[in-house]
This record gives C-alpha cells, structure tokens and sequence, in this order.
C-alpha cells in the first residue's frame, strides 16, 4: 500500500540499505595460471576467491587487499608459499564456518576426508553435510578445501573441477 504523502515507498526503499552494514565490496579479475580468478573484499578482509570472471555488488577495481591476495596466490601456484597470510571474512552459517575453519587446520601437501572434518568439528555422522559446506567455500584454494579427498583416496567434486584440484595437489607435493 502506497499512503498518499509516499511515506511507504521510502521506506521499503531505504530499509534494506539501513539493515546492511555499511562495507564496501571491491571485486577484480585477474589472470593466473589457473586462469582467470576473481578476487573480493568488503573493505576489510577477502571474502571471495572464485574461478572464472564473476560479478559481485560493489565495484570492480583492484585494491590493495586485492593485489596482496593475488600476489601471495601466485606465490603459491609457484610454489614460493605455503601459507596465505591474509584476513578472511568468509559468510556463511555457522556449521559452514566450523567446517571452513577446519579446512584450515589441514596442513600444505596433506589431505583429509570429509568423515575426518566431521568428527574434527564433533559431528561424526555429518560427512555428507561436510561435503555441502566444502562444496559452499566462498574462499577457495585460501580456504583449502581442494585438500578434502574421498575416504578411499579418490579425488572428489571442486568448484574449479577435478584437473584444477589435482594441480593445486601437485603444486603441494601431494602426487
């Protein structure tokens, strides 16, 4: 209902904008040797890495944030690192951030399983919930999740697909 002085109308409009937290989102592609990866941040910490070109709401231009997380993934894809040393902001619920959390304690060139991660998060029976958490990182490679293989050894689904998975592997040492 719209009352005739449009009191409603500015209030449906602006109400979303007061219940955001006021960040901004800065977003860049850049080409590595995985191909193109896009990078964001909201002002603070990275809160994505993504295969592909893909557009955020914010702006598209590189930052700082940006150009440090680019440059210390490049180290990594030539094996001058081993460990990201960035501020993470990733969102999510709070069973995804448990798992993500996880994801971090799995060290360069090692792997775990998704049954693992499950009874290192105390929840056991939750391997395929697991799975759903790692295929929902926001963060990749940062957030290793391309370090979750199956209980047999095989190596499962990637965002980045299988081949990219297995080349993030070898670059640790891991084949």
């Amino acid at each position: 209902m719209i009352l005739a002085n449009g009191y409603y109308i500015i209030i449906l409009i602006i109400l979303p904008y007061m219940l955001k937290e006021n960040t901004m989102t800065s977003y860049f592609t850049y080409t590595a040797e995985l191909g193109l990866i896009t990078l964001a941040e909201n002002g603070k910490a990275i809160t994505a890495l993504t295969f592909g070109a893909k557009k955020f709401d914010g702006e598209n231009k590189r930052t700082l944030l940006l150009d440090e997380a680019y440059r210390q993934l490049e180290e990594y894809l030539n094996k001058k690192r081993m460990q990201f040393e960035l501020p993470i902001d990733p969102q999510g619920t709070p069973f995804q951030k448990s798992v993500w959390a996880a994801l971090l304690t799995v060290p360069y060139g090692f792997t775990s399983t998704y049954g693992r991660i499950a009874a290192q998060i105390g929840k056991p029976m939750a391997a395929r919930a697991v799975g759903m958490a790692n295929n929902k990182n926001p963060i990749a490679i940062i957030i290793p999740c391309h370090r979750i293989i199956g209980s047999d050894g095989s190596l499962t689904g990637y965002a980045g697909g299988l081949e990219i998975k297995r080349k993030l592997l070898e670059t640790e040492g891991y084949f």
